[in-house]
Protein backbone atom coordinates (compact mmCIF):
# COMPACT_ATOMS: atom_id res chain seq x y z
CA UNK A 1 0.00 0.00 0.00
CA UNK A 2 1.99 3.09 -1.12
CA UNK A 3 1.54 6.47 0.55
CA UNK A 4 -0.07 8.14 -2.45
CA UNK A 5 -2.93 5.51 -2.06
CA UNK A 6 -3.62 5.94 1.33
CA UNK A 7 -3.75 10.07 0.67
CA UNK A 8 -6.42 9.18 -1.66
CA UNK A 9 -8.18 7.15 0.28
CA UNK A 10 -8.14 9.96 2.82
CA UNK A 11 -9.42 12.35 0.43
CA UNK A 12 -12.14 9.47 -0.43
CA UNK A 13 -13.19 9.23 2.63
CA UNK A 14 -13.87 12.75 3.18
CA UNK A 15 -16.24 12.82 0.03
CA UNK A 16 -17.85 9.61 0.96
CA UNK A 17 -18.38 10.57 4.78
CA UNK A 18 -19.94 14.27 3.50
CA UNK A 19 -22.28 12.65 0.84
CA UNK A 20 -23.74 10.14 3.73
CA UNK A 21 -23.91 13.23 6.00
CA UNK A 22 -26.14 15.34 3.04
CA UNK A 23 -28.78 12.81 2.88
CA UNK A 24 -29.58 13.57 6.92
CA UNK A 25 -28.61 16.50 7.70
CA UNK A 26 -28.42 20.28 6.24
CA UNK A 27 -25.29 21.12 4.28
CA UNK A 28 -24.31 24.33 7.17
CA UNK A 29 -24.43 21.70 9.65
CA UNK A 30 -22.62 18.72 8.53
CA UNK A 31 -19.58 21.77 7.22
CA UNK A 32 -20.04 22.52 10.98
CA UNK A 33 -19.29 18.46 12.10
CA UNK A 34 -16.77 17.98 9.08
CA UNK A 35 -14.90 21.11 10.51
CA UNK A 36 -15.15 19.77 14.37
CA UNK A 37 -14.08 16.48 13.41
CA UNK A 38 -10.53 17.76 11.52
CA UNK A 39 -10.14 19.83 14.42
CA UNK A 40 -10.50 16.56 16.71
CA UNK A 41 -7.95 15.00 13.86
CA UNK A 42 -5.56 18.17 14.14
CA UNK A 43 -5.26 18.27 17.76
CA UNK A 44 -4.90 14.23 18.27
CA UNK A 45 -1.91 14.84 15.62
CA UNK A 46 -0.46 17.46 17.59
CA UNK A 47 0.05 15.65 20.46
CA UNK A 48 1.70 13.04 19.03
CA UNK A 49 3.63 15.88 17.11
CA UNK A 50 4.65 17.15 20.64
CA UNK A 51 5.25 13.82 22.10
CA UNK A 52 7.89 12.66 19.13
CA UNK A 53 9.25 16.59 19.14
CA UNK A 54 10.17 15.94 23.18
CA UNK A 55 12.20 12.61 22.20
CA UNK A 56 13.97 13.68 19.59
CA UNK A 57 14.62 16.99 21.80
CA UNK A 58 16.38 14.41 24.03
CA UNK A 59 17.76 12.00 22.42
CA UNK A 60 19.39 14.35 19.61
CA UNK A 61 20.88 16.78 21.80
CA UNK A 62 22.12 13.84 24.26
CA UNK A 63 24.24 12.70 20.67
CA UNK A 64 25.89 16.23 20.14
CA UNK A 65 26.69 15.71 23.37
CA UNK A 66 28.25 12.16 24.00
CA UNK A 67 25.23 10.97 26.06
CA UNK A 68 22.43 8.36 25.72
CA UNK A 69 19.42 10.07 26.31
CA UNK A 70 16.28 8.48 27.14
CA UNK A 71 16.96 4.08 26.65
CA UNK A 72 14.82 2.89 29.41
CA UNK A 73 11.45 3.23 29.17
CA UNK A 74 10.04 1.13 26.09
CA UNK A 75 12.23 0.28 23.46
CA UNK A 76 15.36 3.06 22.53
CA UNK A 77 13.68 5.03 25.02
CA UNK A 78 10.18 6.09 22.45
CA UNK A 79 7.60 5.68 25.69
CA UNK A 80 9.47 8.04 27.83
CA UNK A 81 6.82 11.20 26.64
CA UNK A 82 4.11 8.94 27.88
CA UNK A 83 5.64 8.74 31.28
CA UNK A 84 6.26 12.09 31.43
CA UNK A 85 2.62 12.80 30.31
CA UNK A 86 1.62 10.57 32.90
CA UNK A 87 3.62 12.34 35.55
CA UNK A 88 2.65 15.35 35.13
CA UNK A 89 -1.04 14.47 35.20
CA UNK A 90 -0.57 12.92 38.59
CA UNK A 91 1.37 15.46 40.04
CA UNK A 92 -0.68 17.72 42.73
CA UNK A 93 -1.87 20.86 41.20
CA UNK A 94 -0.75 23.83 43.92
CA UNK A 95 -1.84 27.36 43.67
CA UNK A 96 0.05 29.85 45.64
CA UNK A 97 -2.37 31.09 48.91
CA UNK A 98 -1.85 35.19 48.04
CA UNK A 99 -1.83 34.25 44.20
CA UNK A 100 -4.38 35.92 41.69
CA UNK A 101 -6.38 32.51 41.57
CA UNK A 102 -8.52 33.39 38.68
CA UNK A 103 -5.57 35.11 36.54
CA UNK A 104 -3.63 31.98 37.71
CA UNK A 105 -5.57 29.67 36.63
CA UNK A 106 -6.16 31.55 33.18
CA UNK A 107 -2.87 32.02 32.20
CA UNK A 108 -2.24 28.23 30.80
CA UNK A 109 -5.22 28.59 28.70
CA UNK A 110 -4.26 32.04 27.08
CA UNK A 111 -0.92 30.89 26.37
CA UNK A 112 -2.15 27.17 24.58
CA UNK A 113 -5.14 28.57 22.26
CA UNK A 114 -3.41 30.95 20.28
CA UNK A 115 -0.77 27.65 19.50
CA UNK A 116 -3.69 25.98 18.28
CA UNK A 117 -5.43 28.64 16.55
CA UNK A 118 -2.35 29.23 14.24
CA UNK A 119 -2.53 25.72 13.02
CA UNK A 120 -6.00 26.31 11.66
CA UNK A 121 -4.35 28.58 8.10
CA UNK A 122 -1.21 26.04 8.20
CA UNK A 123 -0.99 24.07 5.02
CA UNK A 124 -0.31 20.32 5.72
CA UNK A 125 -0.86 19.57 2.24
CA UNK A 126 -2.67 20.23 -0.98
CA UNK A 127 -6.52 20.70 0.49
CA UNK A 128 -5.36 19.85 3.88
CA UNK A 129 -6.36 23.41 5.78
CA UNK A 130 -8.89 23.56 8.10
CA UNK A 131 -9.44 27.53 7.32
CA UNK A 132 -7.48 28.93 3.98
CA UNK A 133 -8.09 32.99 4.23
CA UNK A 134 -6.68 35.30 2.27
CA UNK A 135 -5.27 36.96 4.89
CA UNK A 136 -3.32 33.58 6.35
CA UNK A 137 0.26 35.13 7.22
CA UNK A 138 -1.52 37.80 8.95
CA UNK A 139 -4.27 35.97 10.83
CA UNK A 140 -0.97 33.67 12.20
CA UNK A 141 1.16 36.39 13.20
CA UNK A 142 -1.07 38.30 14.91
CA UNK A 143 -2.89 35.03 16.82
CA UNK A 144 1.01 34.43 17.73
CA UNK A 145 1.18 37.67 19.20
CA UNK A 146 -1.68 36.76 22.03
CA UNK A 147 1.05 34.53 24.09
CA UNK A 148 2.55 37.16 25.17
CA UNK A 149 -0.58 38.38 27.27
CA UNK A 150 -0.61 35.03 29.47
CA UNK A 151 3.15 34.57 30.20
CA UNK A 152 2.38 38.58 31.71
CA UNK A 153 -0.82 37.10 33.07
CA UNK A 154 1.40 34.05 34.57
CA UNK A 155 4.19 35.94 36.19
CA UNK A 156 1.75 38.71 37.92
CA UNK A 157 -0.71 36.36 39.10
CA UNK A 158 1.75 34.17 40.95
CA UNK A 159 2.73 36.59 43.58
CA UNK A 160 6.20 35.90 43.17
CA UNK A 161 8.63 38.88 42.27
CA UNK A 162 11.00 36.47 40.39
CA UNK A 163 7.87 35.51 38.27
CA UNK A 164 7.10 38.74 37.61
CA UNK A 165 10.69 39.71 36.68
CA UNK A 166 11.08 36.75 34.53
CA UNK A 167 7.70 37.69 32.86
CA UNK A 168 8.71 41.37 31.99
CA UNK A 169 12.00 40.32 30.41
CA UNK A 170 10.21 37.53 28.54
CA UNK A 171 8.17 40.22 27.41
CA UNK A 172 10.14 42.80 26.66
CA UNK A 173 12.32 39.85 24.51
CA UNK A 174 9.47 38.54 22.78
CA UNK A 175 7.94 42.19 21.62
CA UNK A 176 11.18 43.52 20.66
CA UNK A 177 11.78 39.93 18.50
CA UNK A 178 8.42 40.35 17.00
CA UNK A 179 9.23 43.67 14.96
CA UNK A 180 12.11 41.87 12.35
CA UNK A 181 9.90 38.88 12.83
CA UNK A 182 6.93 40.68 10.94
CA UNK A 183 8.89 42.56 8.62
CA UNK A 184 11.05 39.31 7.19
CA UNK A 185 7.94 37.87 5.88
CA UNK A 186 6.98 41.29 3.68
CA UNK A 187 9.31 39.72 0.62
CA UNK A 188 7.78 37.14 0.78
CA UNK A 189 4.53 38.89 0.70
CA UNK A 190 5.46 41.39 -2.72
CA UNK A 191 7.13 38.33 -4.30
CA UNK A 192 3.34 36.08 -4.33
CA UNK A 193 1.14 38.85 -4.20
CA UNK A 194 -0.94 37.36 -1.26
CA UNK A 195 -0.90 36.57 2.09
CA UNK A 196 -3.24 33.74 1.93
CA UNK A 197 -0.62 30.13 3.06
CA UNK A 198 -1.83 28.34 -0.21
CA UNK A 199 -1.44 30.81 -2.27
CA UNK A 200 2.31 31.24 -1.20
CA UNK A 201 2.93 27.60 -1.64
CA UNK A 202 1.26 27.63 -5.09
CA UNK A 203 3.65 30.55 -6.34
CA UNK A 204 6.54 28.34 -5.24
CA UNK A 205 6.51 25.42 -7.71
CA UNK A 206 9.27 26.65 -10.04
CA UNK A 207 11.36 29.10 -7.44
CA UNK A 208 11.23 28.25 -3.51
CA UNK A 209 11.18 31.85 -2.28
CA UNK A 210 14.64 31.22 0.47
CA UNK A 211 16.89 31.43 -2.68
CA UNK A 212 15.35 35.37 -3.27
CA UNK A 213 14.36 35.85 -0.01
CA UNK A 214 17.68 34.21 2.04
CA UNK A 215 18.29 37.27 4.20
CA UNK A 216 14.38 37.61 5.07
CA UNK A 217 14.55 33.57 6.26
CA UNK A 218 17.63 34.75 8.35
CA UNK A 219 15.94 37.17 9.76
CA UNK A 220 12.37 35.50 10.58
CA UNK A 221 14.22 32.26 12.14
CA UNK A 222 16.35 34.04 14.02
CA UNK A 223 13.63 36.08 15.54
CA UNK A 224 11.33 33.32 15.67
CA UNK A 225 14.07 31.53 17.86
CA UNK A 226 14.32 34.47 19.78
CA UNK A 227 10.57 34.38 20.38
CA UNK A 228 10.39 31.44 21.30
CA UNK A 229 12.99 31.39 23.79
CA UNK A 230 15.14 28.92 22.83
CA UNK A 231 18.68 28.84 23.08
CA UNK A 232 21.10 30.94 22.54
CA UNK A 233 18.16 33.36 23.54
CA UNK A 234 16.54 31.16 26.67
CA UNK A 235 17.89 33.75 29.34
CA UNK A 236 14.75 33.73 30.40
CA UNK A 237 13.98 30.04 31.68
CA UNK A 238 18.00 29.84 32.53
CA UNK A 239 18.55 27.90 36.26
CA UNK A 240 21.40 30.38 36.75
CA UNK A 241 19.10 33.48 35.93
CA UNK A 242 15.98 33.59 37.78
CA UNK A 243 15.19 30.38 38.89
CA UNK A 244 12.93 28.93 36.00
CA UNK A 245 10.90 31.77 34.41
CA UNK A 246 7.28 32.88 34.29
CA UNK A 247 5.96 29.58 35.32
CA UNK A 248 7.95 29.09 38.34
CA UNK A 249 4.78 28.85 40.91
CA UNK A 250 3.14 26.40 38.16
CA UNK A 251 3.24 22.72 38.36
CA UNK A 252 1.31 19.15 37.78
CA UNK A 253 -1.25 19.91 34.13
CA UNK A 254 -0.87 23.55 34.58
CA UNK A 255 2.75 23.66 33.90
CA UNK A 256 2.04 20.83 30.98
CA UNK A 257 -0.14 23.15 29.64
CA UNK A 258 2.91 25.50 29.33
CA UNK A 259 5.35 22.70 28.00
CA UNK A 260 2.86 21.88 25.52
CA UNK A 261 2.40 25.41 24.04
CA UNK A 262 5.67 25.78 23.96
CA UNK A 263 6.77 22.98 21.70
CA UNK A 264 3.72 23.81 19.46
CA UNK A 265 4.90 27.13 18.83
CA UNK A 266 8.32 25.60 17.93
CA UNK A 267 6.39 23.05 15.92
CA UNK A 268 4.32 26.47 14.03
CA UNK A 269 7.63 28.53 13.55
CA UNK A 270 8.98 25.42 11.46
CA UNK A 271 5.36 25.19 9.93
CA UNK A 272 5.60 28.55 8.59
CA UNK A 273 9.03 29.03 7.76
CA UNK A 274 8.29 25.32 5.40
CA UNK A 275 5.32 27.08 3.80
CA UNK A 276 7.13 30.44 3.23
CA UNK A 277 10.39 29.64 1.76
CA UNK A 278 10.49 26.07 1.25
CA UNK A 279 7.84 25.56 -0.91
CA UNK A 280 5.78 24.17 1.96
CA UNK A 281 4.08 20.88 0.55
CA UNK A 282 5.37 21.01 -2.90
CA UNK A 283 8.00 18.12 -3.46
CA UNK A 284 8.33 15.30 -6.12
CA UNK A 285 7.53 11.60 -5.52
CA UNK A 286 5.96 11.66 -1.95
CA UNK A 287 2.86 12.50 -1.06
CA UNK A 288 2.39 16.60 -0.26
CA UNK A 289 2.03 16.35 3.69
CA UNK A 290 5.22 14.03 4.18
CA UNK A 291 7.21 16.67 2.30
CA UNK A 292 5.38 19.19 4.86
CA UNK A 293 6.50 16.83 7.51
CA UNK A 294 10.19 16.32 6.01
CA UNK A 295 10.98 19.87 5.85
CA UNK A 296 9.17 21.27 9.42
CA UNK A 297 11.02 18.69 11.05
CA UNK A 298 13.87 19.73 9.28
CA UNK A 299 13.88 22.84 10.45
CA UNK A 300 13.03 21.83 13.95
CA UNK A 301 15.99 19.86 13.77
CA UNK A 302 17.89 22.90 13.43
CA UNK A 303 16.76 24.28 16.29
CA UNK A 304 17.66 21.43 18.16
CA UNK A 305 21.22 22.34 16.51
CA UNK A 306 21.66 25.59 18.23
CA UNK A 307 20.38 24.42 21.47
CA UNK A 308 23.04 21.92 21.64
CA UNK A 309 25.73 24.18 20.17
CA UNK A 310 25.71 27.83 21.53
CA UNK A 311 25.95 29.17 24.49
CA UNK A 312 23.51 31.98 25.66
CA UNK A 313 24.04 35.31 25.07
CA UNK A 314 24.25 37.98 27.49
CA UNK A 315 20.73 40.21 27.95
CA UNK A 316 22.01 43.75 26.42
CA UNK A 317 23.11 41.58 23.59
CA UNK A 318 19.78 39.77 23.47
CA UNK A 319 17.88 43.22 22.83
CA UNK A 320 20.43 44.75 21.00
CA UNK A 321 21.04 42.09 18.66
CA UNK A 322 16.56 42.46 17.67
CA UNK A 323 17.28 46.34 17.43
CA UNK A 324 20.39 47.00 15.78
CA UNK A 325 20.77 43.66 13.39
CA UNK A 326 17.81 41.86 12.20
CA UNK A 327 15.52 45.19 11.99
CA UNK A 328 18.57 46.59 10.02
CA UNK A 329 18.64 43.40 8.13
CA UNK A 330 15.01 42.96 7.71
CA UNK A 331 14.38 46.31 6.06
CA UNK A 332 17.26 45.81 3.59
CA UNK A 333 15.66 42.75 2.61
CA UNK A 334 12.42 44.76 1.95
CA UNK A 335 14.12 47.10 0.04
CA UNK A 336 16.01 45.02 -1.92
CA UNK A 337 12.55 42.57 -2.72
CA UNK A 338 10.99 45.88 -4.09
CA UNK A 339 13.98 47.46 -6.14
CA UNK A 340 14.06 43.70 -7.84
CA UNK A 341 10.26 43.52 -8.56
CA UNK A 342 10.77 47.28 -10.12
CA UNK A 343 13.70 46.15 -12.13
CA UNK A 344 11.32 42.70 -13.56
CA UNK A 345 8.16 44.49 -14.34
CA UNK A 346 10.65 47.52 -16.24
CA UNK A 347 12.35 44.32 -18.05
CA UNK A 348 8.37 42.68 -18.68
Amino acid sequence: MTLEYINNLFVNLHDLLASLLLLFLPAWLVDLLLTVLAIAVLIVFLVIVVMSQVYLERRVIARMQDRLGPNRVGPFGVLQPVADVMKLLTKEDIIPSQADRILFRLAPIIVLVPALLIYAVIPFGQGMTIADVNIGILYAIAIGTLTTIGILMAGWSSNNKYALLAAMRAVAQMVSYEVPLVLSVVGVIMLAGSMSMVDIVNTQRHLWYIVPQFLGFFVYFTAATAELNRSPFDLLEADSEIVAGYHIEYSGIRFALFFLAEYLNAFAIAALAATLFLGGWLGPFLPPYIWFLIKSYGLFFILLWLRGTLPRVRVDHLMGFAWKILLPLALVNILITGVGLSISQASV
